[in-house]
This record gives C-alpha cells, structure tokens and sequence, in this order.
C-alpha cells in the first residue's frame, strides 16, 4: 500500500485523435504529457502554471471526472483503476473536489443542511440522527453558525459559500481534498481567513491538500511543496520556500517575475 496521499506515475492525457463523423481525423492534444508526482500524507502540494498547463485536466483524472489515456495513479493507497471500477462514490470516499465558484457549486434550491446530506446518506450510510448530528458538526468546524443549515446558498458571501462547500467535502469522510483555484473569487481579506481555516482544518483533521492556483502568493503562503506545470508537464518541484527564493528552471523564473507581489507569505495568512 502506498505511504503517500497520492502517487502519481507516468500520466498521460491526450484529447481528440479520433474520427468525426465525415471521417476526418482530428488533431491530438496531449494535455498531460506523462508527469510523475506525489503527495505526502498531511502535506500541501501547490500546483500552479499558466491556464492551459493541464492543472485542472489533472484534477479532474484525480477525482474520477476524466480517465487516463497512461499512466497510473494510487490514491489513499488504492489504484485508480480500482476506484474506477467501483464506481463513483468509491472516488467520492476517498478523494473530494472544491471548485472555484462556491456559490455555483451549490444547488440554489435546497437549503445547506439537505446539501450536506447528500454525501451523508449516499456516500456514508448514516442514518438519520448521525447525520443530524454530522451536519452541525461539519458547520461549526467551518465556523459557521448552527443556523446555517435552514439557510440557501444564495444567502451567503462567496468567502462564506466556500467555507460551506469545504464542509461538504469533509462530509464524505475522504482524506484527500482537491482545491482548484479555491479563493481566486474572494476579497484578499476573504482569502487569508478561507486559506488558515484550511490550514486548520488539515492539521486537525490529518488531510492532504493538491491547492491549484494561479495567484503564486497564495500558493507560497499555504505549500509544503510547490510543482510547476507547463504545457503538460511537470518542469521543477520542490519545497515552497526553495523554489521560490531559487527557481532552477527558465519558465518558473519567468512565471514568477510576471507576477505581482502584493503578499507576501507572512502578511497573506
């Protein structure tokens, strides 16, 4: 069984290739281009690169919403493959999604306490005083109010929406949280308190974070360790701190003198 969150061997994804339907061949594009990773148990990984590198394509093979052409994956010591054959709420136990948009990642029609019990019931089998029980405590390790669950989502502000869609993903029990571009909507002021609330969240609860981001403050701010990713591929990794005080390679110098410094680690969270 692997000692790491996630590993990640050879990946490969490439999109079109096949035939259309006047029998023309379509043009491929290898959006991953078989990069080999890991991410340790309790770690924070940082994945940044310009919009198309392949961060979110990566992603969405991690958490099941895309399938490999290569390569493979382990997660929280069971191959992709396995989970895959399983099913989906085999991936939804052992690995959760947060997206960029919290506000549209919730259904507008139902109150959060029967968003919450979705993944209670399906992904869970609690029945239905445990869940009752599950969905306070999941708002207040968000700091929420209790009354939050009677509440819809449009009654919320992004940095509170957020904070509601991370405790959605605590509810399915997984170890493993993908957090694509998680605070990129959010006032500076919204970001620092989602970004240590995260940080608490995985120091007391023993998670592993892959944080995509483009906005490299955010990403130095809250890393263990940081991977760039260009067309592709993976092209350095390394610990936060090194890779950003000495970038080794050519395009992360560039990423990083193109990009505005307005925080800074210490002032950030």
């Amino acid at each position: 069984m692997s000692q790491n969150a996630v590993d990640i061997r050879n990946l490969v994804k490439t999109f079109g290739g096949g035939r259309n339907l006047f029998g023309i061949t379509a043009s491929q594009v290898q959006a991953v281009r078989g990069i080999s990773l890991h991410l340790a148990q309790g770690e924070t990984l940082g994945i940044v690169g310009e919009s198309g590198s392949g961060k979110s394509t990566l992603a969405r093979m991690l958490v099941g919403l895309e399938r490999p052409t290569s390569g493979d994956m382990v997660i929280d010591g069971k191959p992709w493959s396995v989970l895959a054959e399983t099913g989906p709420r085999a991936f939804g136990r052992a690995i959760q999604y947060v997206f960029q948009d919290p506000v549209a990642s919730l259904n507008p029609r139902k109150t959060i306490g029967e968003i919450l019990d979705v993944p209670l019931r399906l992904l869970c089998g609690y029945d239905s005083t445990k869940r009752a029980a599950r969905k306070k405590a999941l708002v207040d390790a968000v700091q929420m109010p209790a009354d939050t669950l009677e509440r819809y989502p449009h009654e919320f502000s992004g940095g509170q929406a957020q904070r509601i869609a991370i405790a959605r993903a605590l509810a399915a029990e997984a170890r493993i949280l993908v957090l694509d571009e998680p605070v990129s909507a959010l006032d500076v002021s919204v970001q620092a308190q989602v970004l240590l609330l995260l940080q608490q969240l995985r120091d007391d609860l023993g998670l592993s974070y892959l944080f995509i981001s483009h906005d490299l403050a955010v990403v130095e701010s809250i890393s263990d360790r940081v991977a760039v990713m260009y067309l592709g591929d993976v092209v350095e990794i390394g610990p936060a701190a090194q890779l950003f005080a000495s970038p080794q390679h050519d395009y992360t110098r560039a990423l990083i003198a193109s990009a505005p410094r307005l925080a800074t680690s210490d002032s950030l969270i």
